[in-house]
């Protein structure tokens, strides 16, 4: 069947029930952009904003939002009320996962979810059986739910006898919800700034993005510790570079900007200095908030973060990036050839080889589709500085949202760039590792060649 004729007739009606005729990563694509495409038409809208939006920054808060990024064209706090519940429904659409609210919705009205299109929401899951594949899915909905609202009554403590009750809860729930999905969106033009001292406000945020980038797989294993006593390679991976990545980064930052009198070094005690050098080691994996200006750090905590930002968090999360897993796999491939080892082990446990190749096809996807943004950054915006603009191109294939501060300046083609990137950087590799998932060996078998590298 046909490219054009699968787009124009996504429906096949069988015997048994409906199917949907489009591949995976075409559901995925398609899904998202019409989200976008349907959050651009209600943040059109007069009623949205202040000052009615054009149709490039309507599009570009849209695409941002389903893509739980968090780079806006324009402040958040210039939408009007109706205009911020459409941010905040995107948010938590884009960030549980389009094919997970695809799949319940399906289901609902009767149509039958053929199993090589179960088989991406298993993949975008990071499951490996299909027996309990419903039962994820829900907790996927009720985690969440439960973690969003234990997050908003944890900031009102906070935000409610500072802004009332009214704007309090709001703010509050806006929020959470935004940083469970590590989105990044804020209410204030300068995001978490004003709080960075504030050990609540920083604990309950840094907690609910970190919770949300582990990935529903991680966290259901953790729901049945304390019963099985064990945890998958996988979980164990995600948890130790999670942990590792955070000491780590919160040590360099503390390093790298302590002297420095726009950031760290313009904070007067110890305590203010450590939990910002925190939130910022742990921000760039793809939540998008800040309580430092991004714009003023160093260039090597700039590169730093650009390289948090390209790892991203837990597969099957509400974050991107090319995954912590697979930048784990790709140190365990370079460490195995050093030794001279046949294989990659991780505690005590040898890694496929379909999962390497795997992770240095969706590593060098990502690295591809940066430069490309970043070429054409430096095309269509001259007179920006480099680093700048790479700094906003690994931040839009990461989905984080953070900013050098120059999004807002971009050209029309600029914008245009970086929304395709955030599309891009969001499904593709979930599609990516679905055609690895899938691929079929052809029984054909060639000579082998040799080629030398490095």
């Amino acid at each position: 069947m046909s490219y054009r004729h699968r787009i124009v007739r996504p429906l096949r009606h069988l015997p048994h029930g409906r199917v949907i005729q489009l591949s995976p990563p075409e559901i995925l694509l398609f899904g998202f952009a019409l989200l976008s495409g349907f959050g651009t038409l209600l943040l059109w809208l007069p009623i949205s904003a202040t000052t009615p939006l054009n149709w490039h920054e309507a599009l570009f808060t849209a695409t941002s939002a389903v893509t739980v990024t968090g780079l806006s064209v324009i402040e958040t706090a210039d939408l009007t009320l109706f205009g911020q519940w459409v941010v905040l429904c995107l948010i938590q659409v884009g960030g549980l996962g389009f094919m997970t609210f695809a799949a319940l919705t399906l289901v609902l009205m009767g149509m039958r979810l053929p199993l090589y299109q179960r088989n991406l929401i298993k993949e975008s899951l990071n499951h490996t059986s299909f027996s309990e594949l419903m039962t994820l899915v829900r907790l996927v909905m009720v985690f969440a739910l439960v973690a969003e609202a234990i997050g908003t009554l944890l900031l009102a403590l906070s935000w409610v006898p500072r802004f009332g009750w009214s704007h309090g809860l709001w703010v509050s729930l806006f929020h959470a919800v935004s940083a469970f999905n590590n989105a990044g969106f804020s209410l204030w033009p300068d995001s978490l700034s004003d709080f960075v001292a504030s050990p609540l406000d920083n604990l309950v945020i840094t907690g609910l993005f970190i919770v949300g980038g582990l990935g529903f797989v991680v966290i259901a294993e953790l729901l049945e510790w304390r019963r099985t006593r064990r945890l998958t390679l996988h979980a164990r991976i995600v948890l130790h570079a999670t942990l590792w990545l955070s000491l780590g980064g919160t040590l360099a930052v503390l390093a790298l900007e302590w002297r420095n009198p726009a950031t760290l070094g313009g904070l007067e005690t110890l305590g203010a200095k450590l939990q910002a050098a925190w939130f910022q080691a742990v921000t760039p994996r793809t939540a998008g908030f800040s309580t430092l200006d991004t714009g003023a750090l160093t260039d090597p905590t700039a590169l730093l973060t650009m390289l948090l930002m390209f790892i991203g968090a837990g597969s099957g999360s509400t974050a991107s990036g090319i995954k912590v897993t697979t930048f784990v796999v790709l140190l365990l491939v370079a460490r195995a050839f050093i030794r001279g080892n046949a294989q990659p082990v991780a505690f005590g446990r040898a890694i496929p080889q379909e999962t390497v190749i795997k992770a240095v096809a969706v590593a060098l996807a990502g690295m591809l589709l940066i430069f490309t943004c970043l070429f054409l950054l430096t095309v269509t915006e001259s007179g920006k500085p480099f680093l700048d603009l790479a700094f906003e191109s690994v931040s839009a294939f990461g989905t984080v949202g953070l900013s050098r501060g120059v999004t807002a300046d971009l050209s029309a083609g600029g914008q245009l760039t970086l929304i395709v990137t955030m599309l891009l950087g969001r499904v593709g590799p979930l599609s990516l590792g679905y055609l690895m998932s899938t691929q079929r060996d052809k029984g054909l078998r060639y000579a082998r060649g040799s080629v030398q590298i490095g």
